[in-house]
């Protein structure tokens, strides 16, 4: 009787080492022999990932069509975003160079003279 209330119903060890319903399940439990690698890739039997996807599809395609998104003007807004960010990252590092060569005019004529007053000393 004290064995039964310390039953695990979720696959644990049962009593004797077996798991619930008698059948000892070895040392990598039940799953051992039905995970592939089709599976484990895609997170579930092949039936249910489709139903999964087929059911997310509808649901994002209906609040995109309630907002008049459509999958054109999604990937003409990424193309254009990322244009943009490269153009500014372009026109960041042109910017950046000018700023270069402006403070090398200045700071190595400065810095070649404090060489050469520190030599004479």
């Amino acid at each position: 009787m004290s064995e039964q209330r310390f039953h695990r119903p979720f696959g644990g060890q049962g009593p004797g080492g077996q798991g619930p319903s008698g059948y000892d399940p070895g040392p990598g439990g039940y799953r051992e022999g039905r995970s592939s690698g089709l599976h484990r890739f895609l997170g579930g039997s092949p039936g249910a990932v489709l139903v999964r996807l087929v059911f997310l599809s509808l649901l994002v395609g209906a609040g995109m069509a309630m907002l008049g998104v459509t999958p054109g003007l999604l990937f003409a807004q990424a193309y254009d975003t990322i244009q943009s960010l490269l153009t500014l990252g372009f026109e960041t590092f042109h910017d950046a160079g000018r700023w270069f060569v402006a403070g090398a005019v200045v700071v190595v004529p400065l810095w070649l003279l404090s060489r050469v007053f520190a030599r004479s000393r």
